[in-house]
């Protein structure tokens, strides 16, 4: 039974309560591991360790982070297959999709902010001949990350890369549910270089790690990917304390389907962006709007393929869907097929636990489930499931799909299937969601920003934004 470790101060350690909290694969439903318990005083060490490094790590400038950085890209590289692993193990995702997608894409979040840093451009403004003004970014100090167990390591790099980056040090806590591939990765830093206290890595649980990140006043800026809830509460704690905030939320997002599309295209693609990772992706598509010329054969071909995909063993190749994350998870997407039935939906394909056999039977197996006949208003349509669940509602026009797709809480993706260009526009425009796909979904430029609106979060990730969220801009004016 492996005991993973905290990363303070370059070393590995337990937590300083010398309490241990369990960690289960999804897969089977067993207790694989065992994990720190941490509280206040792991994140008070942490944080000492991170601003004693902080100097040493802004000496080493631009080239000499960003060759750690490169380093660390290396190493993860060259153990891909024990993260892709440790991965499926953790979060029950296929196996297949960690090697392809999550570990890959953890390498790419270290290779772009690692060579993005050494482009990043300083704005200068010349007054006549009377002062030149110049845009001076320097790294904040001590920055707290708090990623998610959905896309464990492809999110955790996504918000420590460019941190790093950018010269400041990191106090980073994974979730509770999936600490595998960052304890990992905190065992790679000492051999990319990294000096000690530059990335610290405090294991355990929200209330307690994450509420005393949250709180410390030391640590003046604030990434989070999570739950509304959540975010609510730290941007609760964090703004009277006025820390920066990037605060990416939940989503509720429309797939809009339009009769003029490449109809076999978008089929095959909207199976991966209902179901891909289980539906557990803040940008998956959960609500299926179908333009009523077509919406009885988009149904018929849908459920289809729907029915076609194969529930199982995360290790096995042939498997399109592993199991959810975690029992309670488990219940909470179960809880809302009751709900949609009892707001009057027809499930047209499964809505229920899938048992497999032999050591799987005890797993957290859900079929990929289809609901029709749900009002825009019900709470199936509202809520976030975060599951395999999607619903399925017809629309007559442009005004009344952009009234069924907007009519929620959350603003963060949209996909748009259409042939017409000019329509293409006009959707795009008028579409609340910080994120818009037409003909595609998933497609994903590190350069470009990357949120959403209303209550799916505050402030962009990604690319420039990124860099200047973990920096602080100084304006330096100079007369001539």
């Amino acid at each position: 039974m492996e005991r993973i470790q905290n990363l303070i101060d370059g070393t590995l350690r337990p937590a300083e309560s010398g309490d241990w909290l369990d960690v289960h694969a999804p897969a089977t439903g067993a207790i694989y591991a065992h994990l720190p318990d941490s509280d206040e005083r792991d994140v008070e060490l942490a944080v000492q360790a991170a601003r004693k490094a902080f100097p040493i790590w802004n000496k080493m400038g631009l080239e000499g982070r960003s060759k750690v950085l490169l380093k660390l890209a290396e190493l993860i590289e060259r153990d891909l297959e024990h993260f892709a692993k440790d991965e499926s193990r953790d979060n029950g995702k296929p196996l297949s999709l960690a090697r392809k997608v999550d570990i890959p894409r953890a390498v790419a979040n270290f290779k772009f902010f690692a060579t993005a840093i050494l482009h990043f451009p300083s704005e200068a403004h010349l007054m006549d001949d009377v002062a030149v003004n110049y845009t001076d970014r320097q790294p904040i100090g001590v920055v707290g990350c708090i990623s998610p167990w959905n896309l464990p390591l492809y999110l955790f790099t996504w918000k420590i890369a460019p941190a790093l980056a950018t010269g400041n040090c990191v106090v980073a806590k994974p979730s509770e549910v999936t600490p595998m591939t960052a304890y990992r990765l905190s065992q790679l830093c000492a051999e990319a270089g990294m000096p000690p206290g530059v990335l610290n890595i405090v294991h355990g649980l929200g209330p307690k790690v994450g509420a005393a990140i949250t709180a410390h006043p030391a640590i003046t800026a604030i990434s989070f990917t999570g739950g509304t809830r959540t975010g609510a509460e730290i941007a609760r704690v964090a703004a009277p304390m006025f820390k920066k905030l990037s605060l990416e939320l939940g989503g509720k997002n429309p797939v809009v389907i339009f009769a003029d599309c490449d109809f076999e295209d978008m089929l095959a693609t909207t199976v991966r962006s209902s179901f891909t990772n289980q539906g557990q992706i803040c940008l998956c598509g959960s609500r299926i709007l179908i333009q009523r010329s077509i919406y009885d054969r988009f149904k018929e071909a849908f459920v289809e393929r729907v029915k076609a995909l194969r529930v199982g063993d995360p290790d096995d190749a042939a498997s399109d869907l592993g199991a959810v994350v975690s029992k309670d998870h488990m219940d909470k997407v179960l809880s809302y097929i009751d709900l949609a039935k009892e707001e009057g939906g027809s499930v047209l394909c499964g809505g229920s636990r899938v048992v497999l056999d032999g050591p799987l039977k005890d797993g957290w197996y859900l079929a990929p489930t289809v609901v029709e006949g749900l009002d825009v208003r019900c709470r199936t349509n509202q809520e976030e499931i975060f599951g395999p669940v999607v619903t399925l509602q017809p629309f007559d026009d442009e005004e009344h799909a952009l009234a069924l797709a907007n009519n929620t809480p959350y603003g963060l993706a949209a996909v748009l299937w259409t042939r017409d260009v000019k329509r293409s526009h006009r959707m795009a425009r008028s579409l609340q969601a910080g994120i818009v796909w037409v003909n595609c979904w998933m497609i994903r430029d590190l350069r470009t920003p990357f949120g959403g609106m209303k209550q799916s979060g505050v402030g962009r990730e990604g690319g420039v934004d990124a860099l200047r969220f973990f920096t602080e801009a100084k304006n330096v004016c100079i007369r001539l």
